[in-house]
């Protein structure tokens, strides 16, 4: 390649990113309220009506498994991939102590993580900085993408990142902040479900290798309890980030 293409390709990539990174850290204004409360029914929507949950769960499952590397990585662990199955299920595999703070940590921040995902969202949005969130997922997503190890995990992740690029970059403002929210909305609100379901899964005697029954193993403490913290910290995180949404600026 001559110098000059050189020059020229290098010229448009950092064009390309002063124009991401100019859109990412300018404040907007918030829409309408009642675009923002549409946003939060459209997501309820999707979470309770089991057809459509079935798909967009697929969304929760990467949060979740990007919560659980994550913890893995801040508590020293050996990274070793993600797995993500069209069944919405999910494998982050960490080598490393078989007990310990690393390994509870790590067993924990999955069914949380997708709510706390949200809660940090929703701060994002009241500071005004809803193009810089879906900017920032996109970020997120691409070091999910690094770590994964199977096909339909990449495929996942390649949709979802590809659909947030498309409104980043194209859409206009209004669309742009409208998805910001329902995103948001559905992180908050989306993460309280599958702790439900892994309940009713235990019930019926499925959940033997859940997170729930892998911490109670490591701590000796009750899987249901288990399951209690992670519906305490879902729900207050839903709260939490609700009100940071439709709430009054400070």
């Amino acid at each position: 390649m001559e110098p000059e293409t050189d020059a020229s390709v290098w010229t448009g990539v950092t064009d390309v990113v002063g124009q991401v990174w100019d859109a990412a850290t300018t404040s907007v204004a918030p829409p309408e309220p009642a675009v923002v409360l549409a946003m939060g029914a459209v997501a309820s929507s999707i979470v309770l009506v089991t057809p459509v949950w079935h798909v967009a769960r697929h969304v929760v499952t990467i949060a979740h498994e990007g919560a659980h590397a994550l913890a893995a990585l801040l508590t020293g662990r050996q990274l070793s991939g993600i797995r993500l199955h069209s069944d919405t299920s999910g494998l982050t595999v960490s080598a490393g102590r078989p007990r310990g703070f690393g390994m509870i940590l790590t067993a924990f921040m999955g069914y949380v993580g997708p709510g706390l995902v949200g809660l940090g969202a929703a701060a994002l949005l009241r500071q005004g900085y809803a193009v810089g969130l879906l900017w920032l997922l996109v970020l997120l997503l691409g070091l999910v993408l690094l770590q994964i190890r199977n096909w339909f995990g990449l495929w996942s992740v390649l949709v979802s990142g590809a659909a947030l690029v498309g409104v980043s970059w194209w859409a206009p403002p209004d669309v742009q902040s409208a998805v910001a929210y329902a995103v948001t909305w559905f992180l908050l609100l989306g993460a309280v479900r599958p702790v439900l379901e892994l309940q009713v899964q235990r019930s019926r005697g499925l959940g033997s290798s859940s997170d729930a029954d892998i911490l109670a193993r490591l701590t000796h403490l009750p899987g249901l309890l288990w399951v209690g913290v992670f519906l305490v910290v879902t729900l207050g995180a839903a709260a939490l980030g609700a009100w940071w949404i439709v709430g009054p600026a400070t």
